[in-house]
């Protein structure tokens, strides 16, 4: 059975198009956007100022949200909230809601599964099964949009974590990018929006010739080629000399801040020796770091490091001089690292 289009998928050309093929006049493709991007309808009937024709044509011929709730569950503090979807062909993905005083932040996911294989990650156990389309990643941000405004609240951030890589998913996680930013989309600025890569050094050199002001995370583990070998294979294609270079590079041609995100792992990459190590490789930078303590997976050989190793750790880098926090640990009670619910959910496991 052929599938439906999905309307998410469409840009706004192709959208006008099929507007006027239907024989329908060029102002509807604003008022279907607006619905879509702004009032988070969730079917086509909700679109109360189409014609009943219109809806209509909508709701038979064309799918307007792509992904279908198979699991919501909250921590129990109440501040994050994990979803899996399934996709139209049954892969799944997650996303997260991270609650804080005055943010609402999102961590999407660009693709079912990943190939980069890290071993401390849950979705790099599962191995890669596609790219999600563009739709379908907005589509996770418009659920949890809906969600939000009967709160009376909207999403404030937005970060490219979750599941897969999304630099390997270039041209789809753009398009998204695009749509969230756009004024006539969702609407969400440029500098609240950031994309997280393990080091694709040719695609971070094509992110810093983009015009729109997104933020760049790199999620780098570990200070040496050595261990980074180890914990996130990339490396061995893209060693830190080649990583750091692109990265400079980028900050010199973007003049924005990069931000290195760090999972601590106890007695793995937490040493003072090993924090004065990635200090030296981002000494000079304009950066920060955001040390995280491994959320912990049942596959994974390692645990994060206990309070003092981190705070430690975040010392040495403060007192080199570099900007340094320590992510809240959020969602530990709910599997909250992207991956570990589709592995629970998928292998009936205990959360």
């Amino acid at each position: 059975m052929e599938q439906k289009p999905v309307l998410l998928n469409l840009s706004s050309a192709e959208l006008r198009a099929l507007l006027a093929q239907w024989g329908e006049p060029g102002y509807r493709l604003k008022q279907i956007e607006t619905w879509l991007y702004q009032r988070y309808a969730a079917d086509a009937w909700q679109m109360t100022d189409l014609p009943t024709s219109l809806r209509q044509q909508l709701a038979t011929e064309i799918t307007l949200d792509p992904l279908r709730l198979a699991v919501a569950i909250d921590s129990a503090d109440g501040f994050t909230q994990k979803a899996l979807f399934t996709l139209p062909d049954g892969r799944q993905i997650e996303t997260v809601l991270m609650r804080y005083d005055k943010r609402q932040t999102l961590c999407i996911s660009t693709q079912a599964g990943c190939a980069m294989a890290c071993p401390f990650c849950a979705t790099g156990q599962m191995g890669f099964l596609r790219n999600l389309t563009a739709g379908e990643i907005v589509a996770q941000v418009l659920y949890y949009a809906r969600s939000l405004a009967q709160e009376g609240k909207r999403v404030t951030n937005i970060v490219f974590m979750g599941m897969g890589e999304p630099l390997a998913n270039y041209a789809a996680t753009w398009q998204a990018l695009r749509r969230l930013n756009d004024p006539d989309g969702f609407n969400l600025g440029a500098r609240h929006l950031t994309v997280s890569t393990v080091g694709l050094v040719p695609a971070i050199r094509r992110f810093s010739k983009e015009p729109e002001q997104v933020g760049l995370a790199i999620s780098l583990h570990a200070p040496t080629d050595e261990l980074r070998n180890t914990i996130v294979p990339i490396n061995r294609r893209y060693p830190l000399a080649m990583l750091m270079q692109a990265v400079r590079d980028y900050v010199a041609t973007t003049h924005r801040r990069v931000t290195f995100e760090y999972a601590l792992m106890d007695q793995l990459n937490d040493s003072n020796a090993q924090a004065d190590q990635f200090a030296g490789l981002v000494q000079g930078l304009l950066c920060h770091i955001n040390l995280i303590p491994l959320n912990p997976t049942p596959n994974s050989p390692w645990s994060g490091s206990p309070d003092e190793r981190v705070y430690a750790f975040q010392d040495r880098l403060q007192v080199a001089g570099i900007p340094t926090t320590v992510r809240l640990r959020r969602g530990i009670d709910i599997a909250a690292g992207c991956g570990q619910l589709h592995n629970a959910h998928s292998q009936k496991l205990p959360l």
